[in-house]
Parts: C-alpha cells; sequence; structure tokens
C-alpha cells in the first residue's frame, strides 16, 4: 500500500503522554533516555507525570510532541511504500527526520531552539490567535488586510477553517470585522503569542542561523511543507521554507490537496491526538485515514 504520514503540532499534548510507549517498548526507552541527554533535563517526568499548565508551555510542548511522533513513527510497521511526510507548524520537523532528512539528534536541538526562541517572541511581541468558523479565503484575507496593526491568516487548516494571527487589539479588530462579514464564529485561542505572523521574525531570525549549521540529507521521500504546500526535495528548498514557516501561514489545506492530486489516498496521523485526521477528512472524505 503506498501511504503517507503526517504528524501533528502544538496543542496535542496531554499529560501522559508516551509513558505506554515506554513501559512496552525497550526502543521507546532509548529515545526518551537520548531526548533526556540532549535537552539536559527530564522531558520525560514532565511529560509522564507533569501537569498540563506546564505541558502547555511552548518551551515544553514542542519538543514532548517532537518526541513522541518519533517514537511512534519508529515502531510503526506496515508494509507499503511511504511516498510523503507532512506535519502541521512544528509537526514538519517530525516530518524531516522521519523523511532521513535530518537526524533525530540535529531535530530535536532544532525543536528545542525554536521553542524557546518563539517564547521569548511571545515576551517581546505580545500576540494572540483566533479561530474562523464558516467563511472563505479571500473574506478572511480581505479582512486582515482592512486592519491597521499586525494581523494574517496563519493557519488554513480545511475548508471554512482558518486562523488568524497577530497583535491582541488586531484580533479584536478583525474578529468584529470577520462577523459582520459572515463568519459562523470566531473563537479565541489559548495559546501564548502569535504563532506564524511577522510577530515571529525575533525567533525566525535566530532559528534561521542554526538551521544553517544543521547537516540535512535529500529526504526519501517528498516533504509537503507549510509555507509552500507542495513536495519538496530539494535540500536549499528544504531548508529556506523551514525558516519561513515561523512567519509564514501554515498552508495545511493546500498541502493535502496536493498529496490527494499527487496520488496519495491513504494517511497515517503518527503522534499524539486525532487532530489532523479531522481536518484532513474535511478537506477530502474519499481519502483512508489511520493513526
Amino acid at each position: 500500500m503506498k501511504y503517507a504520514q503526517v504528524f501533528p503540532g502544538q496543542g496535542s499534548q496531554f499529560v501522559g503522554m508516551g509513558k505506554d510507549l515506554f513501559d512496552q517498548y525497550e526502543e521507546a526507552k532509548k529515545i526518551f533516555s537520548q531526548a533526556n541527554k540532549i535537552l539536559d533535563f527530564k522531558i520525560t517526568e514532565i511529560m509522564f507525570e507533569g501537569n498540563q499548565k506546564e505541558l502547555t508551555e511552548t518551551n515544553i510542548a514542542q519538543p514532548a510532541i517532537f518526541i513522541h511522533s518519533i517514537i511512534k513513527s519508529r515502531l510503526f510497521k506496515k508494509k507499503g511504500r511511504l511516498l510523503g511526510v507532512a506535519g502541521h507548524s512544528l509537526g514538519e520537523f517530525s516530518a524531516l527526520v522521519v523523511s532521513n532528512s535530518i537526524s533525530f539528534q540535529d531535530g530535536l536541538k532544532l525543536v528545542r531552539i525554536r521553542a524557546n526562541e518563539m517564547k521569548k517572541a511571545c515576551e517581546m511581541n505580545p500576540g494572540t490567535m483566533a479561530a474562523v468558523i464558516g467563511l472563505g479565503n479571500e473574506v478572511v484575507e480581505n479582512c486582515c488586510m482592512k486592519i491597521k496593526e499586525i494581523v494574517v491568516p496563519a493557519n488554513y487548516n480545511c475548508p471554512g477553517q482558518i486562523v488568524v494571527s497577530g497583535e491582541k487589539n488586531a484580533i479584536n479588530n478583525v474578529s468584529k470585522h470577520l462577523i459582520e462579514n459572515g463568519a459562523r464564529k470566531v473563537i479565541s485561542l489559548n495559546v501564548g503569542g502569535a504563532f506564524h505572523s511577522p510577530l515571529m521574525l525575533p525567533a525566525k531570525k535566530v532559528l534561521e542561523k542554526y538551521i544553517q549549521k544543521i547537516q540535512f540529507k535529500k529526504p526519501s521521500c517528498l516533504i509537503y511543507q507549510n509555507s509552500v504546500g507542495k513536495g519538496v526535495s530539494s535540500i536549499e528548498e528544504i531548508r529556506k521554507n523551514l525558516v519561513d514557516q515561523l512567519i509564514s501561514p501554515v498552508l495545511w489545506t493546500q498541502s493535502i490537496d496536493q498529496m490527494i492530486n499527487d496520488g496519495i489516498k491513504n494517511f497515517v496521523e503518527v503522534g499524539p491526538g486525532r487532530v489532523l485526521q479531522g481536518l484532513i477528512k474535511k478537506i477530502n472524505q474519499g481519502v483512508n485515514l489511520e493513526f
């Protein structure tokens, strides 16, 4: 069977994540131990026994989800050919490791830097995000353009569901415009900042330096990257898109559509939760989904 693996982003974390894998599989224990050493603290204690508030912190949630996703992918046994990989925001780093473009060690180091720098950027440039339900892309984009402060579409999750990101006052203002233009709902998200917006520029500059130092290899399958919404195999393109991702929208709908157009009909969600299955089903009901 030909299939793709997809990897979730921040928000899919939960207390106890990975404990079952640690208890059952020796390979999982080795990866968890390796991760604790790379991070220089026992993230396993927070993942297995911490509280939700602690696990929701950007600098904890991102490496936790990445580690969990890689372990589940390593344990995943399926006959067939892996045609492509994609990750939602943070999940793109999991996709890079699974496609053999970067090592687990380098991936985790990049995720740690990304998370720490995003947290700093949130403190430097406070912002927030909101989910817009029931409007087309162009309407949301036009509403954002009418606001003087910074607010942009950040996640094209599925038809009729777009997340906007920006300054807090801008989110309040654009929410009114969106409702006036027919949005069914605009839901404020409990997030640490304005991810995938220009407010993340300080984090992008730091992450870019580290990405240039990491050794990338030609991936073993296409990586469908967030910032371009298409399959990529060029090392230089992968680097550039990974840097751009922090301040660019997650083109998830466009990526899944492209994967389907490229002949992928079977999707396996790898990592905590099943959020991506729900989104993919709303994008195209004709595909097969597993987790």
